[in-house]
């Protein structure tokens, strides 16, 4: 029996091993047809065969499909192993981090030690400063309580400076009314003795243009009238004296026409003061010249 064309088709899609099993099998049966093979037989063995290459074929589709599924399956494993790979650097990366972390912290640990160091030393200074506060608190109470009591003495200190002062002060005015007095009697005739000055009228202690003046005469030098305008200081040494003085005779001009002759009296005049006295025109007396000079 030969073998028609598209069971020659049906065999060239099954697998080289089994369709050597088919043809195989077709020879058998060629060779045993002479043995009064039924055709329902026949028809049998070809339905078989078909069964198988149907069978073969649905296996090739099951193996097409599986063959992509594997496809597919190498290729999540490339990209699994490619993520691995990731994975491992980032570790890698990781460990390196942490490494150095380590070390940053090693260094950290090492800076701490020093510092607590810093902070013993600090706390320790702290205490001593303490214990010299304290001492200092005491020795500062010692001086408040000091201070108090200097405070207290100096109040009556300045109470005695203030009492000396007044006794200054009214010693001061004493005198200086004593050499006043004692002015009102010697001027006269060391005026008239010395510088050619004679009183007409007795000196006395004016009030002229509201002005307070010491010594204040009328009196005659070289035949003209003139108007004694003078001061009284226990020491002239200070150019400002002169000034009040040379204020008053401004005064008294206003007042009277004559011819003014100012005048001052002091126990003690510098030289300095004195020059300037006598380039002003200022007659200086000091006391100790109208006893040399009776």
């Amino acid at each position: 029996m030969g073998m028609s064309v598209a069971l020659y088709r049906k065999l060239q899609t099954v697998a080289p091993d089994l369709r050597e099993v088919l043809l195989s099998l077709f020879e058998e049966v060629e060779r045993n047809r002479e043995e009064s093979v039924s055709k329902k037989e026949f028809l049998e063995l070809k339905a078989v065969v078909r069964e198988i290459a149907d069978v073969q074929l649905k296996t090739d589709k099951q193996l097409s499909v599986l063959t992509g599924k594997v496809e597919d399956l190498a290729e999540a494993q490339r990209r699994t192993e490619i993520r691995l790979e990731e994975l491992a650097e980032a570790q890698r990366r990781t460990e390196v981090r942490l490494e150095e972390l380590a070390e940053a912290q090693a260094r950290t640990e090492k800076r701490l030690d020093a510092l607590t160091g810093k902070v013993e030393e600090l706390a320790e200074a702290q205490r001593r400063t303490e214990v010299r506060l304290d001492a200092l608190t005491g020795k500062v109470e010692e001086l408040a309580e000091a201070q108090r009591r200097t405070e207290k003495e100096v109040a009556s200190l300045a109470r005695g400076l203030k009492g000396t002062r007044e006794q200054l002060g009214g010693l001061s005015k004493s005198m200086a009314y004593a050499l006043e007095n004692e002015a009102y009697r010697k001027l006269p005739a060391y005026l008239a003795s010395v510088h050619g000055i004679r009183v007409r009228e007795r000196i006395v202690r004016a009030d002229v243009a509201d002005e307070e003046i010491n010594f204040f005469a009328r009196a005659e030098k070289d035949g003209k009238p003139v108007i004694l305008v003078g001061e009284s200081v226990l020491r002239l040494d200070d150019a400002s004296k002169l000034k009040s003085l040379m204020d008053k005779v401004e005064k008294v001009g206003s007042v009277f026409e004559d011819e003014l002759v100012p005048i001052l009296v002091t126990h003690f005049a510098k030289p300095k003061v004195l020059d300037k006295a006598r380039q002003a025109g200022i007659c200086v007396v000091q006391s100790f010249e109208w006893n040399e000079n009776p």
